[in-house]
């Protein structure tokens, strides 16, 4: 089923061929480096583009939500054919090499932009880079066709976290053709991580480098928690390997392609019952880690809320594993929520990095988890975490006059080390979770429908929100007490379903769009 081939000479794998379907690497060999010569857009000439948020009485919060598409739209490169680019792209904002993991988060608040910038192609650009094999390196140049990593590296690749960033983006276009064109590449990267990343018994290894949480103490003493597997189970690439496998069968059946995906099926059951079976700690009612021995890690990351994310969680243990969310001796910390816990040895109250620091990537998986639950004590959780989290990124913004890479989990201020300016993933806190969690709005393009959860008293909303290609004006009048039902300033150019969720109510308004002609 499978060609055997060489690269340099000398160097012979297996050929996948679902990558010959790749249309990304398609258009890298017929690329002409003149065809497209329009500008990047600037920030100035964006900005009506661009979804307006409206919140009365917060002006601070409006701030941070202009800046950072000011920094973002700064960080907008063109694509270099030398370089092996075929997108312009939203640059990671770090050492000059594109980041997947940092990608794929980007672009979840950049589908926010797409009407200035087509933020989701910079995606584009780690399938063009596939090999024949399905393998994509995880950070590759963007001046050169240069790749940090080989193959064989423990931290070549990884987080599998790109079928979950073509869904979010498909969610708020419901673009069918973008999901054709991925699926292939996709599919095909499955695979590779299901043939070279997991153990004889089917669970995944992955290192700190290649899981995204670089210095977290998971692998225990004698290993290197960057670069080494420590010979375990992790958590996190088990979940999201699970996750990737939901998420193609989906497509696979949008597609009229299931039966391609038949074996993804038996490898999402097969996880889901090796992960409730061997890697939860009823005593803890958490999810860690397996070492080879079996026993479990003890090290309570938030990587673990992936399974949260993913649906693997029982509803009957769903209650204990948030519990810890809201515990103070672990997760609840004055700014949530910390990538480590607070009773592990380890953390540190200025962040160190993963030892404890706040990242967006990880606030807005698990608030993304909660949100998936559909229960009023997940929802306010969320918003709880959500609130807290983005306010200390402003609080902060306004002390600073930008944003970091990561904050600090016990006061309003960066983490040790942090980036600043970076946008990068923390545009995230000021623009999706604004938007998602603290004003409750969020995409189901699937279902053509907005769902709205309103926790706020104050006017607030947004008007110029992107759905299905239309744009729709979602406001909530100002109200004396959470109790009573504000009135809303709705209107959409194309059809639409709001959903609101509002004072133990829930309210349905359909919008006809506005009718041509």
């Amino acid at each position: 089923m499978r060609d055997v081939f060489t690269v340099d000479g000398n160097l012979f794998y297996a050929a996948e061929l679902r990558v010959e379907n790749n249309v990304f690497r398609k258009r890298l060999a017929e690329a002409d480096p003149e065809a497209d010569g329009r500008p990047l857009p600037a920030f100035a000439g964006s900005e009506s583009l661009l979804p307006e948020p409206v919140w009365e009485g917060h002006p601070e919060a409006i701030r941070a939500y202009r800046r950072t598409w000011e920094i973002a739209f700064g960080n907008l490169r063109k694509a270099k054919a030398e370089a092996g680019f075929v997108s312009d792209f939203i640059d990671t904002a770090f050492n000059g090499f594109l980041f997947m993991w940092d990608s794929s988060f980007i672009v979840m608040f950049g589908k926010y932009g797409a009407r200035a910038f087509d933020f989701q192609k910079t995606l584009d650009n780690f399938y063009s880079h596939q090999h024949k094999d399905g393998f994509i390196c995880r950070e590759i140049c963007e001046e050169t066709m240069r790749e940090q990593f080989s193959r064989d590296d423990p931290a070549s690749t990884g987080p599998n976290v790109l079928p979950w960033a073509e869904w979010e983006y498909y969610q708020t276009t419901g673009d069918e053709s973008r999901i054709r064109d991925v699926f292939d590449p996709l599919l095909a990267y499955h695979r590779w991580l299901y043939l070279n990343r997991s153990w004889p018994d089917g669970t995944y290894r992955s290192c700190g480098l290649a899981c995204g949480m670089d210095n977290q103490p998971r692998t225990g003493p004698g290993y290197n928690p960057a670069v080494s597997h420590g010979h375990m189970s992790w958590i996190d690439a088990c979940a999201q390997q699970y996750l990737s496998a939901v998420i193609l069968v989906r497509m696979a059946g949008m597609l009229g392609r299931s039966a391609e995906t038949e074996w993804l099926e038996e490898e999402a059951a097969f996880l889901k019952d090796v992960i409730n079976g061997t890697m939860w700690s009823g005593e803890d009612a958490f999810y860690y880690d397996r070492r080879r021995n079996g026993s479990l890690s003890g090290v309570m990351t938030a990587g673990a809320y992936w399974t949260l994310l993913a649906g693997i969680v029982p509803e009957e243990r769903v209650s204990g594993f948030i519990s810890h969310l809201d515990n103070e001796k672990e997760f609840k910390r004055p700014n949530r929520v910390p990538s480590l816990s607070a009773s592990d040895p380890a953390y540190r109250e200025d962040g160190g990095y993963w030892l404890g620091g706040v990242w967006a990537p990880t606030n807005y998986m698990i608030l993304k988890g909660l949100g998936s639950l559909g229960t009023d004590v997940a929802e306010k959780l969320a918003y709880e975490i959500a609130s807290d989290y983005f306010g200390a990124v402003v609080r902060v913004f306004e002390k600073t006059g930008t944003l970091y890479e990561n904050y600090a989990p016990e006061y309003d201020g960066t983490g040790v080390p942090a980036k600043d300016e970076f946008v990068g993933w923390t545009g995230l806190a000021t623009v999706s979770v604004l938007f998602e969690y603290v004003f409750g709005i969020r995409p189901e393009a699937l279902e053509n429908r907005i769902s709205w959860h309103v926790n706020l008293t104050g006017r607030h909303g947004v008007r110029r929100y992107p759905f299905r290609g239309g744009l729709v004006t979602l406001i909530a009048g100002e109200r004396s007490t959470e109790n009573v039902v504000p009135e809303f300033e709705l209107d959409s150019d194309v059809p639409v379903e709001i959903i609101i969720y509002v004072a133990g109510k829930v309210i349905t308004r359909s919008l006809p769009g506005k009718q041509n002609g």
